[in-house]
């Protein structure tokens, strides 16, 4: 492991040509050709808040929107307006509603499709059908002194200010240009397949759902299995659901995971040819750094992301493994507190496991908000590490994190035991009380991962591989003998890579035909579990040691010779 360096200045011309000339060597990985979602505003528009207030903004917008509905959801300030009679005169025939309570109002949607249901003689009407003849309102200025979507994110085409504000006044020119077409990113995409939710009806990995400001993901429940579903039209593409999944079944699409952190790699083998020394690499959003009056140092290799969530803890340890001194995280205002502390989660996470690999945690710092440059441009404390070979992009998430780690640990000194992490970290292993387990194998048709696997039928077994175990904890609640518990922690030790017989026995043979088909511990529970069942009483419990085939041939053999018991079929 590196030793820490006292470094007292670089070099910063050179940094900075050789940071030039790995930019215009190392192209971003844009997606030139996104997938879109499509919203259409026909300039419907409701207004909430008290009848003064809103009368006022639409006065406003009268001339710039087809259509307005007002809906007083609170009492007027008593204040004098000289202008309250051009006022009146302006909006006097605009549809007014009012809302008892906040109880009696339901609002949801997005741009060009806002539906709101208002409670009048305690049946919900449509208002928008009510009022306008069509299901939805385009738009919604919400002036209330409580928004009524206290969302950090809310959707597009809604609108929560204060009336007199900076924020109203450009709200209001925001508004009258939301009329027409617009297409917007989709930002994420759901795979299914390796989504770790929820699998047979057992309840699984839920990170994801706590993590989104916009409130756009949700859990669907079928009628036995449920999902992750991503609302593409409400999604602002924060990213803090892709950085939470550990499985990758959430993935960031703007730029898609493996070609940032092939870009990572691509960046720092090119500074470092053309001269650069001890790089450090800051995560910053766009906005940010467009808002930065001057140039970061020469050493300092930005990577600007739309949101800071569009990158984790996974590519901030593979910019370490590439070569990085140190990595930096530029905190943001702007940032919302949801994704912040998503960030956050994964920060600790992330030092705990350069900690656990022998590497000082101080590797990866935050920069504050309120920096003027001095932490930005900071020499860095220590000294980089051997930079692994151009990293296979092939693989999902889970393997090019595992793949990162294990060079970590090749370059650091792992302590060789269990790391204790933060609640929640996706990395750990499971007990198996190997006395109660049956080898039934239902765990591993759960598993989302490969971290379970199981032997055929003449072998049976049961399997682990801890780097593949985001602890979920699908097999914990599936395992129908309870015999597994999770051991959350990450163990810093070549063991964590092999796969580990948890339990082996012989398998069963059919007394009729001999085929293997179960164990003998399975065998031995189901005659336990079903000695007083009627169905096999006397010499039909032998039918529990054949196999399917030769149980059902026994059935219909006993019925031939005896045609009366059809009758008790």
């Amino acid at each position: 492991m590196p030793a820490p360096i006292a470094l007292t200045s670089l070099d910063d011309r050179r940094n900075r040509a050789a940071r030039e000339a790995a930019r215009r060597r190392v192209s971003w990985p844009a997606n030139l050709a996104p997938e879109t979602v499509e919203f259409e505003s026909r300039g419907q528009l409701l207004i909430l808040g008290s009848e003064l207030d809103a009368r006022r903004a639409a006065a406003r917008l009268v001339d710039r929107l087809p259509g307005i509905t007002l809906l007083v959801t609170e009492r007027s300030s008593a204040e004098d307006d000289p202008a309250l009679e051009d006022i009146w005169a302006a909006t006097s025939a605009l549809p007014c509603h009012t809302a008892a309570s906040a109880d009696a109002l339901r609002l949801e949607g997005y741009l060009g499709r806002f539906l709101v249901t208002l409670a009048l003689d305690e049946e919900p009407v449509n208002l928008a059908q009510a009022t306008l003849g069509r299901p939805s309102f385009d738009l919604v200025l919400d002036l209330g002194a409580q928004p009524y979507l206290a969302l950090e994110l809310p959707p597009p085409g809604y609108h929560a200010v204060r009336w007199g504000s900076s924020e109203g006044e450009q709200a209001l020119e925001t508004l009258a240009a939301s009329v027409g077409t617009f297409e917007a990113p989709r930002h994420v995409r759901v795979n299914a397949d390796l989504c770790a939710h929820q699998r047979s009806g057992q309840p699984g990995c839920t990170r994801c759902l706590e993590t989104c400001p916009a409130d756009a993901l949700a859990s669907r429940q079928g009628r036995v299995e449920a999902w992750i579903e991503i609302d593409p039209y409400r999604c602002h593409g924060a990213g803090s659901c892709a950085s939470a999944c550990p499985t990758g079944a959430i993935e960031y699409r703007l730029p898609t995971p493996a070609p940032l952190e092939g870009y990572l790699a691509g960046l720092l083998t090119a500074y470092r040819e053309a001269g650069g020394g001890h790089p450090v690499v800051r995560f910053v959003t766009e906005a940010r750094r467009q808002a930065e009056a001057n140039e970061p140092a020469g050493h300092l290799l930005d990577i600007e992301l739309e949101e800071l969530g569009g990158a984790g803890l996974d590519h901030w340890l593979a910019a370490l493994a590439a070569g990085a001194a140190e990595v930096r995280l530029q905190r943001d205002a702007a940032t919302p507190a949801t994704l912040q502390h998503q960030l956050e989660a994964q920060f600790a996470q992330a030092t705990e496991l350069l900690a656990a690999l022998g590497h000082a945690p101080q590797r990866l710092a935050w920069i504050p908000a309120e920096d003027d440059g001095s932490a930005r441009d900071a020499l860095p404390r220590e000294a980089a590490l051997v930079a692994r070979p151009q990293p296979t992009l092939e693989g999902g998430k889970r393997e090019r994190l595992n793949a990162t780690l294990d060079w970590l640990a090749a370059q650091g000194a792992p302590r060789g035991e269990r790391h204790p992490l933060p609640a929640g970290a996706p990395f750990g292993a499971i007990e198996v009380d190997t006395e109660r387990c049956t080898l039934c194998r239902g765990c591993v048709s759960l598993c989302p991962t490969p971290a379970l696997s199981g032997g055929d039928e003449t072998t049976p077994r049961l399997a682990f591989r801890e780097a593949d175990c985001i602890q979920c904890g699908l097999c914990a609640a599936g395992c129908p003998e309870q015999a597994i518990t999770l051991a959350p922690g990450f163990l810093a030790s070549p063991a964590r890579l092999e796969t580990q017989v948890v339990k082996e026995e012989p398998a069963f043979a059919c007394i009729r035909c001999g085929k293997p088909f179960a164990t003998a511990s399975t065998i031995a529970n189901i005659q336990r579990k079903l000695a007083d069942h009627p169905y096999f009483a006397g010499e039909a419990r032998a039918r529990l040691e054949m196999c399917e085939d030769c149980r059902v041939q026994d059935v219909w053999q006993e019925l031939a010779r005896d045609p009366e018991r059809q009758l008790k079929v």
